[in-house]
């Protein structure tokens, strides 16, 4: 697959999520991304509380993530936000309580029904402080040097190009930003043919990079620092011959300097 055709596949599997279809992103028992028949507790399993979601319009969560980055930075009042991939909203909107109303929550998503989805969440409930815009992770809609603190979840994983992403990310960080991002990683390269395989892309799984060389991209973006701040084990099944696949879904905290 190219990336065009890659882009197009996890398009249009999102635009059926958002369009609240009983499709999943979740092609199979062997699915890693969190999403599921029940989008409130993928939520809760994905690291988000009770008290978290009844804060925010639960139409925005989706059960797609594999983490709770919002939850894993100090986020202070007056600070700009942004979301990488931000599907229906949930963590633009958790981040929009805490930057409050000086500050400025902003997501940015692909997918133009899930933007759509997303506007329609913060004018129903009346959010004065977050923005949605359609565009790609690998070519921000923002100018340089204007974000404060960049989050992610279970998204940079579907990118072709993540060095791109990264590097995205460092040009539009302030100098003093960091980035906090859960996703999907590997223990070892995936099998070239599940790389191929449109369904595995959709499903966060042919997409997951080995988890060094993850960090390693960040560190080539221009990052400073890079840490993995929490790490859950698991297992798919590859398809071929009852080959099963280590798995990893992290949070990793980078920063654009050194403190």
């Amino acid at each position: 697959m190219n990336e065009n055709e890659i882009k197009q596949a996890v398009k249009e599997q999102y635009s059926l999520i958002a369009e609240q279809t009983e499709q999943s992103c979740c092609s199979s028992d062997s699915c890693s991304c969190g999403c599921g028949s029940d989008p409130a507790a993928e939520a809760i399993l994905a690291g988000y509380t009770r008290e978290e979601l009844a804060q925010i319009p639960q139409e925005s969560a989706l059960g797609l993530g594999c983490g709770n980055p919002a939850a894993c930075t100090v986020l202070q009042p007056g600070e700009t936000v942004l979301d990488l991939g931000s599907g229906a909203g949930i963590d633009v909107f958790l981040a929009s309580i805490k930057v409050g109303p000086t500050g400025k929550a902003i997501g940015v998503d692909m997918t133009p029904v899930m933007v759509k989805k997303a506007n329609a969440l913060a004018q129903e409930k009346g959010y004065q402080n977050v923005e949605f815009h359609l565009g790609d992770i690998e070519n921000l809609p923002l100018a340089d040097n204007t974000v404060d603190t960049i989050m992610s979840n279970c998204v940079i994983n579907l990118a072709p190009d993540k060095l791109k992403v990264f590097k995205e990310a460092f040009r539009v960080l302030k100098p003093t930003g960091k980035m906090v991002i859960s996703d999907i990683v590997s223990e070892k390269p995936m099998p070239a043919f599940m790389q191929e395989n449109a369904d595995s892309w959709s499903a966060c799984i042919s997409g997951a990079l080995p988890k060094q060389e993850y960090l390693d991209k960040i560190a080539e973006a221009g990052f400073a620092t890079s840490e993995v701040i929490a790490h859950r084990e698991f297992f798919i099944e590859t398809g071929k011959e009852n080959e099963m696949q280590q798995m990893f879904a992290v949070t990793v905290k980078a920063e654009k300097q050194k403190k």
